[in-house]
């Protein structure tokens, strides 16, 4: 079965997992999701990941039985993109939060987009 926007049921897997206290899940694997877990063990929203053959597998992390992370928002969409600059890259939750861009130097978090001056497709934002 294939699905439309494979981000958005990237997230919405993990957020099932959370809600329904999960250690792990299996989720299909692509590089762009590969690239988007890296990003969130790396933040220390997961505690680890690792992708074979077809699937990409994530540990979830969660702190005094509750999920450390706490909110998932698809921003750009199939049907409406949204770009930004790098002067432009939301804060999320005022700091506490993160964003994700597929940029031109691969799949960054936003501070170090920011840092690296570059902008582009504002793909989801976790805290």
């Amino acid at each position: 079965m294939s699905v439309t926007d494979p981000i958005s049921d990237m997230l919405t897997r993990i957020r099932n997992a959370h809600r329904a206290l999960h250690a792990d899940l299996a989720i299909p694997a692509s590089k762009l999701k590969a690239s988007i877990a890296a990003i969130l063990k790396e933040e220390g929203y997961i505690a680890d990941y690792s992708v074979a053959e077809a699937a990409l597998s994530i540990t979830l992390k969660y702190q005094g039985g509750k999920p450390i992370i706490s909110g998932l928002k698809r921003v750009s969409k199939p049907g409406r993109r949204i770009y930004v600059g790098s002067g432009a890259i939301p804060k999320v939750q005022n700091g506490l939060g993160i964003s994700i861009l597929s940029t031109s130097r691969g799949i960054l978090e936003g501070g170090k987009a920011r840092e690296l001056g570059v902008g582009g497709e504002l793909l989801c934002e976790i805290w």
